[in-house]
Protein backbone atom coordinates (compact mmCIF):
# COMPACT_ATOMS: atom_id res chain seq x y z
CA UNK A 1 0.00 0.00 0.00
CA UNK A 2 1.43 3.30 -1.02
CA UNK A 3 2.13 6.14 1.37
CA UNK A 4 -0.45 8.92 1.48
CA UNK A 5 0.66 11.25 -1.28
CA UNK A 6 -2.73 12.47 -2.31
CA UNK A 7 -6.35 11.50 -2.25
CA UNK A 8 -7.87 9.94 -5.34
CA UNK A 9 -10.74 11.86 -6.85
CA UNK A 10 -13.65 9.77 -8.13
CA UNK A 11 -14.72 10.44 -11.71
CA UNK A 12 -17.58 8.24 -12.80
CA UNK A 13 -16.49 6.94 -16.19
CA UNK A 14 -16.59 3.30 -17.29
CA UNK A 15 -13.31 1.31 -17.32
CA UNK A 16 -12.20 -2.22 -16.24
CA UNK A 17 -9.74 -4.16 -14.17
CA UNK A 18 -8.20 -7.50 -13.43
CA UNK A 19 -9.27 -10.44 -11.46
CA UNK A 20 -7.74 -12.85 -9.09
CA UNK A 21 -8.67 -15.32 -6.46
CA UNK A 22 -7.13 -15.74 -3.11
CA UNK A 23 -6.69 -18.33 -0.51
CA UNK A 24 -8.61 -19.60 2.45
CA UNK A 25 -6.98 -20.79 5.58
CA UNK A 26 -6.69 -22.64 8.81
CA UNK A 27 -9.48 -21.69 11.16
CA UNK A 28 -8.57 -18.82 13.49
CA UNK A 29 -9.97 -18.23 16.98
CA UNK A 30 -13.21 -16.27 17.06
CA UNK A 31 -12.63 -12.83 18.56
CA UNK A 32 -16.26 -11.80 18.66
CA UNK A 33 -19.27 -14.07 18.79
CA UNK A 34 -22.07 -13.35 16.40
CA UNK A 35 -25.34 -14.94 15.48
CA UNK A 36 -24.71 -16.88 12.26
CA UNK A 37 -26.14 -15.09 9.25
CA UNK A 38 -28.06 -16.87 6.55
CA UNK A 39 -26.05 -17.85 3.51
CA UNK A 40 -25.89 -15.27 0.75
CA UNK A 41 -28.48 -16.23 -1.88
CA UNK A 42 -25.88 -16.21 -4.67
CA UNK A 43 -23.22 -18.34 -2.97
CA UNK A 44 -22.60 -21.74 -4.50
CA UNK A 45 -20.51 -24.88 -4.64
CA UNK A 46 -17.33 -23.34 -6.03
CA UNK A 47 -17.07 -20.76 -3.24
CA UNK A 48 -17.40 -23.41 -0.56
CA UNK A 49 -14.87 -25.71 -2.18
CA UNK A 50 -12.29 -22.97 -2.60
CA UNK A 51 -12.64 -21.87 1.01
CA UNK A 52 -12.09 -25.47 2.10
CA UNK A 53 -9.10 -26.06 -0.19
CA UNK A 54 -7.13 -22.83 0.11
CA UNK A 55 -4.90 -22.98 3.17
CA UNK A 56 -2.53 -20.68 4.98
CA UNK A 57 0.18 -23.33 4.64
CA UNK A 58 -0.20 -23.28 0.87
CA UNK A 59 -0.12 -19.50 0.65
CA UNK A 60 2.77 -19.19 3.11
CA UNK A 61 5.13 -20.97 0.71
CA UNK A 62 4.70 -18.04 -1.70
CA UNK A 63 5.47 -15.58 1.09
CA UNK A 64 8.62 -17.53 1.85
CA UNK A 65 9.59 -17.34 -1.83
CA UNK A 66 9.11 -13.56 -1.88
CA UNK A 67 11.29 -13.26 1.22
CA UNK A 68 13.96 -15.43 -0.40
CA UNK A 69 13.88 -13.27 -3.53
CA UNK A 70 14.24 -10.06 -1.52
CA UNK A 71 17.12 -11.50 0.50
CA UNK A 72 18.94 -12.35 -2.73
CA UNK A 73 18.33 -8.92 -4.29
CA UNK A 74 19.40 -6.21 -1.89
CA UNK A 75 16.58 -6.68 0.61
CA UNK A 76 13.65 -5.46 -1.50
CA UNK A 77 11.33 -6.21 -4.42
CA UNK A 78 10.73 -2.64 -5.59
CA UNK A 79 9.43 -1.89 -9.08
CA UNK A 80 12.20 -1.71 -11.65
CA UNK A 81 14.63 -3.78 -9.58
CA UNK A 82 15.88 -7.37 -9.97
CA UNK A 83 13.87 -8.31 -6.87
CA UNK A 84 10.61 -7.32 -8.52
CA UNK A 85 11.56 -8.94 -11.82
CA UNK A 86 12.24 -12.23 -10.02
CA UNK A 87 8.94 -11.98 -8.12
CA UNK A 88 7.04 -11.40 -11.37
CA UNK A 89 8.79 -14.34 -13.04
CA UNK A 90 7.87 -16.60 -10.11
CA UNK A 91 4.19 -15.66 -10.30
CA UNK A 92 4.14 -15.86 -14.11
CA UNK A 93 5.81 -19.27 -14.34
CA UNK A 94 3.78 -20.79 -11.50
CA UNK A 95 0.51 -19.81 -13.17
CA UNK A 96 1.63 -20.89 -16.64
CA UNK A 97 2.36 -24.36 -15.29
CA UNK A 98 -1.13 -24.43 -13.77
CA UNK A 99 -2.68 -23.85 -17.20
CA UNK A 100 -3.55 -20.16 -17.14
CA UNK A 101 -3.23 -17.80 -20.05
CA UNK A 102 -0.49 -15.58 -18.64
CA UNK A 103 1.15 -12.45 -20.01
CA UNK A 104 3.50 -9.72 -18.91
CA UNK A 105 2.48 -6.11 -19.44
CA UNK A 106 5.55 -3.87 -19.59
CA UNK A 107 5.49 -0.14 -18.95
CA UNK A 108 7.93 2.63 -18.13
CA UNK A 109 8.44 4.18 -14.72
CA UNK A 110 10.80 6.72 -13.25
CA UNK A 111 12.86 6.22 -10.13
CA UNK A 112 13.83 9.17 -7.94
CA UNK A 113 17.31 9.38 -6.41
CA UNK A 114 17.64 12.25 -3.93
CA UNK A 115 21.14 13.62 -3.53
CA UNK A 116 20.39 16.73 -1.48
CA UNK A 117 17.36 17.71 0.67
CA UNK A 118 17.94 20.70 2.93
CA UNK A 119 15.98 23.64 4.31
CA UNK A 120 18.01 26.32 6.07
CA UNK A 121 16.46 29.22 7.97
CA UNK A 122 18.68 32.27 7.36
CA UNK A 123 19.29 35.37 9.47
CA UNK A 124 21.31 35.42 12.68
CA UNK A 125 22.62 31.89 13.13
CA UNK A 126 21.43 29.74 10.19
CA UNK A 127 19.33 26.79 11.33
CA UNK A 128 18.84 23.63 9.26
CA UNK A 129 15.45 21.87 9.36
CA UNK A 130 14.78 18.15 8.87
CA UNK A 131 13.60 17.99 5.25
CA UNK A 132 12.21 15.34 2.88
CA UNK A 133 12.33 16.11 -0.83
CA UNK A 134 9.09 15.16 -2.55
CA UNK A 135 9.36 12.23 -4.93
CA UNK A 136 9.77 13.58 -8.48
CA UNK A 137 10.26 17.13 -7.31
CA UNK A 138 11.94 19.64 -9.57
CA UNK A 139 15.46 20.36 -8.29
CA UNK A 140 16.49 23.83 -7.12
CA UNK A 141 19.31 25.71 -8.88
CA UNK A 142 22.83 24.68 -7.82
CA UNK A 143 23.46 26.13 -4.37
CA UNK A 144 19.75 26.20 -3.53
CA UNK A 145 16.81 28.55 -3.84
CA UNK A 146 16.93 31.49 -1.42
CA UNK A 147 13.71 33.45 -0.89
CA UNK A 148 11.33 34.78 1.79
CA UNK A 149 8.56 32.58 3.13
CA UNK A 150 4.93 33.36 2.25
CA UNK A 151 2.14 31.74 4.27
CA UNK A 152 -0.75 29.98 2.55
CA UNK A 153 -4.04 30.28 4.40
CA UNK A 154 -4.71 27.52 6.93
CA UNK A 155 -8.34 26.42 6.90
CA UNK A 156 -10.21 23.17 6.31
CA UNK A 157 -8.51 22.89 2.89
CA UNK A 158 -5.11 24.50 3.53
CA UNK A 159 -3.30 25.66 0.42
CA UNK A 160 -5.68 23.84 -1.90
CA UNK A 161 -7.38 26.78 -3.65
CA UNK A 162 -6.35 30.03 -5.28
CA UNK A 163 -8.08 31.90 -2.45
CA UNK A 164 -5.46 30.52 -0.05
CA UNK A 165 -2.77 32.55 -1.86
CA UNK A 166 -3.50 36.33 -1.66
CA UNK A 167 -2.77 38.11 -4.92
CA UNK A 168 0.80 39.37 -5.20
CA UNK A 169 1.94 37.91 -1.88
CA UNK A 170 3.72 34.87 -3.29
CA UNK A 171 5.57 36.15 -6.37
CA UNK A 172 9.26 35.29 -6.03
CA UNK A 173 8.76 33.59 -2.65
CA UNK A 174 8.61 30.08 -1.19
CA UNK A 175 5.11 29.05 -0.12
CA UNK A 176 4.69 27.46 3.30
CA UNK A 177 1.62 25.21 3.25
CA UNK A 178 0.06 22.91 5.83
CA UNK A 179 -0.61 19.30 4.87
CA UNK A 180 -4.16 18.02 4.43
CA UNK A 181 -7.44 17.88 2.49
CA UNK A 182 -6.11 17.88 -1.10
CA UNK A 183 -3.32 16.35 -3.13
CA UNK A 184 0.27 17.51 -3.06
CA UNK A 185 -0.10 18.13 -6.79
CA UNK A 186 -3.01 20.49 -6.13
CA UNK A 187 -1.10 22.38 -3.44
CA UNK A 188 1.94 22.71 -5.68
CA UNK A 189 -0.11 23.91 -8.69
CA UNK A 190 -1.94 26.49 -6.61
CA UNK A 191 1.31 27.81 -5.16
CA UNK A 192 2.98 27.95 -8.58
CA UNK A 193 -0.02 29.74 -10.09
CA UNK A 194 0.34 32.38 -7.35
CA UNK A 195 3.94 32.97 -8.40
CA UNK A 196 5.76 30.91 -5.76
CA UNK A 197 9.22 29.67 -6.73
CA UNK A 198 8.99 26.64 -4.45
CA UNK A 199 6.73 25.04 -1.85
CA UNK A 200 7.39 23.64 1.62
CA UNK A 201 4.61 21.54 3.14
CA UNK A 202 4.61 21.03 6.91
CA UNK A 203 3.00 18.07 8.59
CA UNK A 204 -0.37 18.09 10.34
CA UNK A 205 0.70 15.58 13.02
CA UNK A 206 3.61 13.57 14.37
CA UNK A 207 7.29 14.43 14.59
CA UNK A 208 8.56 13.50 11.13
CA UNK A 209 8.74 15.56 7.93
CA UNK A 210 6.01 15.15 5.32
CA UNK A 211 7.06 12.50 2.82
CA UNK A 212 5.04 13.48 -0.19
CA UNK A 213 5.45 13.14 -3.88
CA UNK A 214 4.06 13.10 -7.37
CA UNK A 215 3.30 10.28 -9.78
CA UNK A 216 5.92 11.29 -12.33
CA UNK A 217 8.63 13.92 -12.96
CA UNK A 218 6.19 15.77 -15.22
CA UNK A 219 4.05 16.63 -12.18
CA UNK A 220 6.94 18.29 -10.36
CA UNK A 221 6.70 21.88 -11.63
CA UNK A 222 8.42 23.77 -8.74
CA UNK A 223 10.84 22.52 -6.05
CA UNK A 224 8.77 20.85 -3.32
CA UNK A 225 9.65 19.36 0.06
CA UNK A 226 8.20 18.48 3.44
CA UNK A 227 9.12 19.45 7.01
CA UNK A 228 7.77 18.57 10.46
CA UNK A 229 4.71 20.01 12.17
CA UNK A 230 6.81 21.71 14.86
CA UNK A 231 9.19 23.31 12.37
CA UNK A 232 6.32 24.40 10.15
CA UNK A 233 4.42 26.03 12.99
CA UNK A 234 7.58 27.78 14.20
CA UNK A 235 8.29 29.11 10.70
CA UNK A 236 4.69 30.25 10.30
CA UNK A 237 4.74 32.08 13.65
CA UNK A 238 8.01 33.82 12.78
CA UNK A 239 6.83 34.78 9.29
CA UNK A 240 3.60 36.20 10.71
CA UNK A 241 5.72 38.68 12.67
CA UNK A 242 8.10 39.70 9.90
CA UNK A 243 10.04 38.51 6.89
CA UNK A 244 11.76 35.11 7.21
CA UNK A 245 14.16 33.96 4.50
CA UNK A 246 15.06 30.33 3.87
CA UNK A 247 17.29 28.46 1.48
CA UNK A 248 15.69 25.36 -0.04
CA UNK A 249 18.29 23.04 -1.57
CA UNK A 250 16.96 20.02 -3.47
CA UNK A 251 18.88 17.86 -5.92
CA UNK A 252 17.07 14.83 -7.29
CA UNK A 253 17.82 12.60 -10.26
CA UNK A 254 15.02 10.85 -12.17
CA UNK A 255 15.95 7.58 -13.87
CA UNK A 256 13.71 5.88 -16.45
CA UNK A 257 13.15 2.14 -16.00
CA UNK A 258 10.88 -0.62 -17.29
CA UNK A 259 8.74 -2.79 -15.04
CA UNK A 260 5.84 -5.17 -15.62
CA UNK A 261 2.43 -6.31 -14.46
CA UNK A 262 1.55 -10.00 -14.53
CA UNK A 263 -1.90 -10.78 -15.94
CA UNK A 264 -3.41 -14.28 -15.85
CA UNK A 265 -6.89 -15.43 -16.71
CA UNK A 266 -8.89 -18.63 -16.90
CA UNK A 267 -9.13 -20.17 -20.36
CA UNK A 268 -12.87 -20.66 -19.97
CA UNK A 269 -15.71 -18.52 -18.70
CA UNK A 270 -17.65 -15.74 -20.35
CA UNK A 271 -15.28 -13.03 -21.55
CA UNK A 272 -18.02 -10.40 -21.32
CA UNK A 273 -18.46 -11.11 -17.59
CA UNK A 274 -14.94 -10.77 -16.23
CA UNK A 275 -14.25 -11.10 -12.51
CA UNK A 276 -11.11 -9.02 -11.92
CA UNK A 277 -8.96 -9.52 -8.82
CA UNK A 278 -5.67 -7.82 -8.09
CA UNK A 279 -2.89 -7.08 -5.66
CA UNK A 280 0.37 -5.22 -6.03
CA UNK A 281 3.57 -7.23 -6.18
CA UNK A 282 6.14 -4.48 -5.65
CA UNK A 283 7.64 -3.48 -2.30
CA UNK A 284 9.16 -0.17 -1.28
CA UNK A 285 12.96 0.07 -1.64
CA UNK A 286 13.36 0.08 2.15
CA UNK A 287 12.26 -3.51 2.73
CA UNK A 288 11.10 -6.89 1.35
CA UNK A 289 7.39 -6.02 1.53
CA UNK A 290 6.13 -9.34 2.90
CA UNK A 291 2.94 -7.90 4.39
CA UNK A 292 2.88 -4.97 1.95
CA UNK A 293 2.08 -6.63 -0.30
CA UNK A 294 3.49 -10.10 -0.42
CA UNK A 295 0.47 -11.12 1.65
CA UNK A 296 -2.14 -10.13 -0.92
CA UNK A 297 0.02 -11.40 -3.78
CA UNK A 298 0.54 -14.79 -2.13
CA UNK A 299 -3.15 -15.09 -1.34
CA UNK A 300 -4.17 -14.41 -4.93
CA UNK A 301 -1.62 -16.87 -6.25
CA UNK A 302 -2.77 -19.69 -4.02
CA UNK A 303 -6.44 -19.10 -4.83
CA UNK A 304 -5.65 -19.06 -8.53
CA UNK A 305 -3.86 -22.39 -8.23
CA UNK A 306 -6.76 -23.98 -6.36
CA UNK A 307 -9.21 -22.63 -8.91
CA UNK A 308 -7.17 -24.30 -11.65
CA UNK A 309 -7.21 -27.57 -9.70
CA UNK A 310 -10.99 -27.30 -9.41
CA UNK A 311 -11.26 -27.10 -13.18
CA UNK A 312 -8.94 -30.08 -13.64
CA UNK A 313 -10.84 -32.16 -11.10
CA UNK A 314 -14.11 -31.39 -12.85
CA UNK A 315 -12.64 -32.60 -16.18
CA UNK A 316 -12.01 -29.18 -17.59
CA UNK A 317 -15.26 -27.58 -16.50
CA UNK A 318 -14.17 -24.14 -15.36
CA UNK A 319 -16.07 -21.20 -13.88
CA UNK A 320 -19.06 -19.69 -15.67
CA UNK A 321 -17.38 -16.27 -15.79
CA UNK A 322 -13.81 -15.53 -16.81
CA UNK A 323 -11.58 -14.80 -13.83
CA UNK A 324 -8.64 -12.48 -14.45
CA UNK A 325 -5.88 -12.16 -11.87
CA UNK A 326 -3.42 -9.26 -11.79
CA UNK A 327 -0.21 -8.63 -9.91
CA UNK A 328 0.49 -4.93 -10.29
CA UNK A 329 3.85 -3.24 -10.35
CA UNK A 330 4.72 0.30 -9.20
CA UNK A 331 1.77 0.63 -6.82
CA UNK A 332 4.18 2.17 -4.35
CA UNK A 333 5.03 4.85 -6.91
CA UNK A 334 1.40 5.93 -7.26
CA UNK A 335 -0.75 3.02 -8.56
CA UNK A 336 1.14 3.17 -11.85
CA UNK A 337 0.68 -0.46 -12.86
CA UNK A 338 -3.08 -0.57 -12.38
CA UNK A 339 -3.47 2.87 -13.96
CA UNK A 340 -1.49 1.71 -16.98
CA UNK A 341 -3.61 -1.42 -17.30
CA UNK A 342 -6.88 0.47 -17.17
CA UNK A 343 -5.68 3.10 -19.63
CA UNK A 344 -4.81 0.43 -22.22
CA UNK A 345 -8.27 -1.15 -22.29
CA UNK A 346 -10.71 -0.57 -25.11
CA UNK A 347 -14.23 0.63 -24.33
CA UNK A 348 -15.58 -2.90 -24.85
CA UNK A 349 -12.89 -4.44 -22.65
CA UNK A 350 -13.73 -1.96 -19.94
CA UNK A 351 -17.43 -2.76 -20.12
CA UNK A 352 -16.69 -6.48 -19.92
CA UNK A 353 -15.23 -6.07 -16.41
CA UNK A 354 -18.05 -6.87 -13.99
CA UNK A 355 -16.17 -5.96 -10.79
CA UNK A 356 -12.74 -5.54 -9.27
CA UNK A 357 -11.57 -7.06 -5.97
CA UNK A 358 -8.43 -5.69 -4.28
CA UNK A 359 -6.32 -7.22 -1.51
CA UNK A 360 -3.44 -5.16 -0.15
CA UNK A 361 -1.86 -5.89 3.27
CA UNK A 362 -3.88 -8.75 4.73
CA UNK A 363 -1.51 -9.98 7.47
CA UNK A 364 -0.63 -6.88 9.49
CA UNK A 365 0.96 -7.78 12.85
CA UNK A 366 -1.47 -5.65 14.91
CA UNK A 367 -4.48 -6.08 12.63
CA UNK A 368 -7.99 -4.78 12.28
CA UNK A 369 -10.25 -6.51 9.77
CA UNK A 370 -11.16 -3.72 7.37
CA UNK A 371 -13.67 -4.08 4.52
CA UNK A 372 -13.91 -1.35 1.90
CA UNK A 373 -17.00 0.75 2.56
CA UNK A 374 -18.80 0.32 -0.75
CA UNK A 375 -22.07 1.92 0.35
CA UNK A 376 -20.53 4.80 2.37
CA UNK A 377 -22.45 3.68 5.45
CA UNK A 378 -19.62 5.10 7.58
CA UNK A 379 -20.19 8.56 6.04
CA UNK A 380 -16.50 9.42 5.98
CA UNK A 381 -13.99 10.36 3.30
CA UNK A 382 -14.57 9.85 -0.39
CA UNK A 383 -18.09 8.49 -0.48
CA UNK A 384 -19.60 5.31 -1.92
CA UNK A 385 -18.05 3.27 -4.70
CA UNK A 386 -19.67 2.78 -8.12
CA UNK A 387 -22.98 0.90 -8.31
CA UNK A 388 -22.40 -2.68 -7.22
CA UNK A 389 -19.76 -1.81 -4.63
CA UNK A 390 -22.34 -1.95 -1.84
CA UNK A 391 -23.27 -5.49 -2.86
CA UNK A 392 -19.60 -6.54 -2.81
CA UNK A 393 -19.20 -5.13 0.68
CA UNK A 394 -22.37 -6.94 1.80
CA UNK A 395 -21.07 -10.25 0.43
CA UNK A 396 -17.78 -9.92 2.33
CA UNK A 397 -19.43 -8.67 5.53
CA UNK A 398 -21.95 -11.49 5.45
CA UNK A 399 -19.21 -14.07 5.10
CA UNK A 400 -17.25 -12.60 8.01
CA UNK A 401 -20.39 -12.45 10.13
CA UNK A 402 -21.05 -16.14 9.56
CA UNK A 403 -17.47 -16.86 10.60
CA UNK A 404 -17.90 -14.78 13.75
CA UNK A 405 -15.16 -12.38 12.67
CA UNK A 406 -15.43 -8.71 13.72
CA UNK A 407 -14.92 -6.20 10.95
CA UNK A 408 -15.33 -2.52 10.18
CA UNK A 409 -15.46 -0.25 7.17
CA UNK A 410 -12.56 1.44 5.40
CA UNK A 411 -12.90 4.44 3.12
CA UNK A 412 -12.08 4.27 -0.58
CA UNK A 413 -9.28 6.79 -0.02
CA UNK A 414 -7.36 5.99 -3.22
CA UNK A 415 -4.32 4.45 -1.54
CA UNK A 416 -4.43 1.13 -3.38
CA UNK A 417 -5.12 -0.31 -6.80
CA UNK A 418 -8.91 -0.16 -6.66
CA UNK A 419 -8.42 3.57 -7.35
CA UNK A 420 -8.25 3.49 -11.17
CA UNK A 421 -11.23 1.15 -11.32
CA UNK A 422 -13.66 2.99 -9.05
CA UNK A 423 -12.57 6.26 -10.66
CA UNK A 424 -13.90 4.85 -13.92
CA UNK A 425 -17.18 3.36 -12.74
CA UNK A 426 -16.13 -0.24 -11.99
CA UNK A 427 -17.69 -1.62 -8.78
CA UNK A 428 -14.99 -2.63 -6.34
CA UNK A 429 -14.37 -4.10 -2.92
CA UNK A 430 -11.87 -6.00 -0.85
CA UNK A 431 -10.12 -6.10 2.48
CA UNK A 432 -6.97 -5.05 4.27
CA UNK A 433 -5.69 -5.18 7.84
CA UNK A 434 -4.17 -1.74 8.36
CA UNK A 435 -0.99 0.17 7.59
CA UNK A 436 0.57 3.01 9.62
CA UNK A 437 -2.69 4.00 11.35
CA UNK A 438 -2.99 3.68 15.14
CA UNK A 439 -5.24 1.03 16.69
CA UNK A 440 -7.83 2.48 19.07
CA UNK A 441 -8.82 1.01 22.41
CA UNK A 442 -12.18 -0.02 20.98
CA UNK A 443 -10.49 -1.75 18.05
CA UNK A 444 -8.18 -3.59 20.43
CA UNK A 445 -11.20 -4.74 22.43
CA UNK A 446 -12.94 -6.08 19.32
CA UNK A 447 -10.01 -7.35 17.27
CA UNK A 448 -7.33 -8.01 19.88
CA UNK A 449 -3.83 -6.61 19.68
CA UNK A 450 -2.29 -3.46 21.13
CA UNK A 451 -4.12 -0.13 21.43
CA UNK A 452 -2.08 2.97 20.73
CA UNK A 453 0.28 1.11 18.38
CA UNK A 454 0.29 1.05 14.55
CA UNK A 455 -1.54 -1.73 12.73
CA UNK A 456 1.79 -2.47 11.10
CA UNK A 457 4.79 -1.04 13.00
CA UNK A 458 7.05 -2.24 10.16
CA UNK A 459 5.09 -0.54 7.38
CA UNK A 460 7.39 0.53 4.54
CA UNK A 461 10.46 -0.59 6.49
CA UNK A 462 13.13 -3.25 6.65
CA UNK A 463 11.12 -5.09 9.32
CA UNK A 464 8.31 -6.06 6.91
CA UNK A 465 9.47 -9.68 6.87
CA UNK A 466 8.14 -13.19 7.43
CA UNK A 467 8.78 -12.68 11.15
CA UNK A 468 6.28 -9.82 11.44
CA UNK A 469 2.94 -11.15 10.25
CA UNK A 470 -0.34 -12.09 11.91
CA UNK A 471 -1.12 -15.46 10.35
CA UNK A 472 -4.60 -15.64 11.90
CA UNK A 473 -5.55 -12.44 10.07
CA UNK A 474 -3.93 -13.91 6.95
CA UNK A 475 -6.13 -17.03 7.32
CA UNK A 476 -9.27 -14.96 7.62
CA UNK A 477 -8.53 -12.90 4.55
CA UNK A 478 -7.56 -15.94 2.48
CA UNK A 479 -11.04 -17.26 3.23
CA UNK A 480 -12.55 -13.93 2.16
CA UNK A 481 -10.70 -13.95 -1.15
CA UNK A 482 -11.53 -17.58 -1.93
CA UNK A 483 -15.18 -17.05 -1.05
CA UNK A 484 -15.60 -13.87 -3.10
CA UNK A 485 -13.81 -15.26 -6.14
CA UNK A 486 -15.72 -18.53 -5.99
CA UNK A 487 -19.04 -16.75 -5.67
CA UNK A 488 -18.56 -14.24 -8.49
CA UNK A 489 -16.90 -16.76 -10.81
CA UNK A 490 -20.23 -18.60 -10.88
CA UNK A 491 -22.86 -15.92 -10.31
CA UNK A 492 -22.94 -12.15 -10.94
CA UNK A 493 -26.67 -11.69 -10.53
CA UNK A 494 -26.26 -9.75 -7.27
CA UNK A 495 -24.46 -7.09 -9.34
CA UNK A 496 -27.17 -7.00 -12.00
CA UNK A 497 -25.08 -8.88 -14.57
Amino acid sequence: MRAIRHRHRHHRRSIPALAALAAAAVAAPVLLTATPAAAHPHEGRLAGELVAEVTARGAYRHLAKFQQIADANGGNRAAGTPGHAASAAYVHDTLAKAGYQVAYQDFEIHEAHTKTEKTTVLGGEPRELATAAFTFTKSTPAGGLTAPIALARVDETPGCDAADYPAGAFAGKIALVKRGACTFVEKQKAAAAAGALGVIVYNHSGTTPVRGGFSSPAEGIIPSAGITLADGEALAAAAAGGEVTVRLDLDQEHVKKTTRNVIAETRGGRSDRVVAVGSHLDSVPEGPGINDNGSGSAGLLEVALKLAEEGANKKGKGPANKVRFAWWSAEELGLLGSEHYVAQLSEKQRKDIALYLNFDMIASPNPVQFVYDGDDSDKTGEGAGPAGSAQIEALINGFLDRKGKPHEGSDFDGRSDYGPFIANGIPAGGTFTGAEGIKTAEQARRHGGTAGAPYDPHYHGAGDTLKNLDLKAFDTNLDVIAHAVGTYAQDLSSLGR
